[in-house]
């Protein structure tokens, strides 16, 4: 697998931004983003990179991306470096399977989050109101269970290190109109539902996920990352029960380690353990190994 890149420095291009994961570069008239190895927890930067996750992340978006082209359309103009334009060429090496050249758009400010199941930040939700996004659930709901049907739960995009914060749907209607938000809630269920009957043929429950939105125009697409590890619960079908918390795929070993320490999760975040490291790597690459056939 390629070598572990925790940043990128590529001087001949225009550098945008750096997030959690992602690198951000203008190339001509469109946008570069390359996926990091750098991993977070708790809106922190952890201080070590998980080798090979940036690759895991680009390729399985690409998948999920092509997967859903006939729901909604989306921002990958090439996945190949050697088809971007020549002044990315110097940096074919570290481009090559973690890179993506994308059209620009108008990001929307929220994020969409679906649920399938009650789990994470909806399961706190639920035992404090009973509901999640302002959407009324049945009493006696157990953590982890499936819930009646999908649940699309907005939160604000927040700035970087602050935590996102559930809206209502009204409230979303109030950022991006009704029309908008209505066409991007059936758009987030469809991807979703046929997201989860692909993963679970391969053993996969994915118990929630979110997508990000974009304009071009008046085109809606999906953009950044879709149904990685990063942005998603995936639980193994074979050792699911309600009641309890699940075993998972995505980045929720690297939390639990966190929560075990006397760690106030607030920037330094602590060095990681070498055998935390290779784990919290073998759980990305089981979840790419059986969803990307």
């Amino acid at each position: 697998m390629t070598k572990s890149i925790s940043q990128t420095n590529f001087p001949k291009l225009k550098f945008l931004n750096r997030g959690k994961v992602r690198d951000l570069y203008a190339v001509r008239d469109h946008l570069l983003l390359v996926a990091t190895d750098r991993i977070s927890a708790f809106d922190v930067i952890m201080p070590n990179p998980i080798p090979g996750k940036g690759v895991i992340l680009n390729k399985m978006s690409a998948f999920w991306f092509k997967q859903m082209e006939d729901i909604i359309g989306n921002h990958i103009i090439s996945t190949d470096a050697a088809d971007f334009p020549t002044e990315c060429a110097p940096y074919f090496e570290s481009l090559e399977g973690r890179s993506m050249l994308v059209k620009k758009a108008t990001p929307l400010p929220v994020e969409c989050i679906v649920r399938g199941y009650l789990s994470g930040s909806g399961w706190n939700d639920y035992r404090h109101s009973q509901s999640i996004s302002g959407i009324k659930l049945p009493e006696g709901l157990k953590e982890s269970c499936k819930l009646p049907q999908p649940l699309f739960t907005p939160t604000t995009k927040a700035p970087e290190g602050d935590h996102d914060s559930p809206i209502t749907h009204s409230e979303m209607e109030d950022v991006i109109g009704a029309d908008l938000t209505d066409k991007v809630i059936k758009k987030s269920l469809a991807i979703y539902e046929r997201a989860a009957s692909i993963a679970i043929k391969t053993g996969i429950i994915i118990a929630d996920t979110k997508m990000e939105f974009g304009l071009i125009g008046k085109e809606l697409i999906l953009i950044d990352e879709l149904l990685t590890p990063d942005s998603s619960r995936f639980w193994p079908a074979d050792e699911y029960e309600e009641g309890r918390a699940q075993r998972s795929f995505d980045k929720q070993f690297l939390r639990d380690y966190l929560l075990s320490l006397h760690w106030n999760q607030k920037p330094p975040a602590p060095e990681l353990p070498p055998d935390i490291i290779e784990k919290t790597k073998a759980k990305y690459e089981e979840a790419f190994s059986r969803l990307v056939q």
